[in-house]
């Protein structure tokens, strides 16, 4: 199962629907197994107590994950960012038409990359925009050796080109975060981890005769641990979302006097 490509209400009812199943399965086995002589609760404090200590590893872990990816993302975002608005500065040194045409290039580019941060990732509204950028590399390339052809020893040029460089690198590692997710195989072990895990604690306090209360509790906290974890790998899907802010700042300071 490909969890990305889940709305957000898709994933929320699954991840509801699992561990409440496994509360309700624990509930009953437990109720089952109660009154039967022979049951031994001390070996099934035992387990599920180790199974809740693996499952807290791994949702630490799983989160440790997606929180990095998130960082990651954002961190590139204001890296291309700067990028850009250097090769903008740095356009002041080249020769006209160049210095106009990059600028006004740089401009659209940005203005693409914001469209970028917008979309979600792997749809047909993605993938225009990713073109879309490329189509104003090329241009923007071509005039940065034009300057450079009409100027050959000139630093200005030869500094812009540099710059421009980075922002071309800076965008190839933005759309390279935008697909390192968190595997699925991952993801998938954490639900089912985290189901179990649930289950053998509503097994348990079944045996020992206590309420839902309890497993209740820990099942919302499981839950709301692993939609966070999975929200923060979902870009422009679910509720937490990388910031764009900076590029839009950018923009706008093009346009400034």
């Amino acid at each position: 199962m490909d969890f990305f490509r889940l709305s957000t209400a898709a994933l929320g009812l699954l991840l509801v629907a699992v561990l409440a199943g496994s509360v309700v399965a624990g509930v009953l086995v437990g109720r089952a197994l109660r009154d039967r002589p022979g049951t031994r609760h001390e070996t099934a404090g035992v387990i599920q107590g180790t199974l809740l200590g693996l499952v807290g590893l791994l949702l630490v872990f799983g989160m440790s994950m997606a929180v990095g990816r998130y960082e990651s993302r954002r961190a590139l975002v204001v890296q291309e960012a700067n990028d850009i608005g250097t090769a903008y500065l740095r356009a002041e040194l080249l020769a006209e038409p160049e210095s106009s045409g990059s600028k006004q290039l740089l401009a659209e580019y940005t203005d693409a990359a914001i469209v970028l941060a917008t979309v979600v990732p792997d749809t047909e509204s993605y993938r225009t925009a990713v073109a879309n950028i490329e189509a104003v590399q090329a241009e923007l390339w071509t005039l940065a050796v034009d300057a450079v052809s009409a100027d050959p020893i000139g630093t200005g040029p030869r500094l812009y080109t540099e710059t421009l460089n980075e922002t071309f690198d800076t965008h190839t590692s933005r759309i390279a975060s935008l697909g390192n997710r968190v595997p699925t195989p991952v993801m998938m072990l954490l639900v089912v981890g985290s189901a179990i895990a649930v289950g053998a604690l509503a097994f348990y306090l079944t045996l020992l005769g206590k309420g839902l209360a309890t497993s209740l509790i820990t099942a919302v906290v499981v839950l709301i641990i692993l939609f966070v974890s999975f929200d923060l790998d979902r870009p422009r899907r679910g509720f937490i979302e990388v910031p764009d802010a900076v590029l839009v700042q950018l923009r706008d300071s093009f346009d400034q006097p």
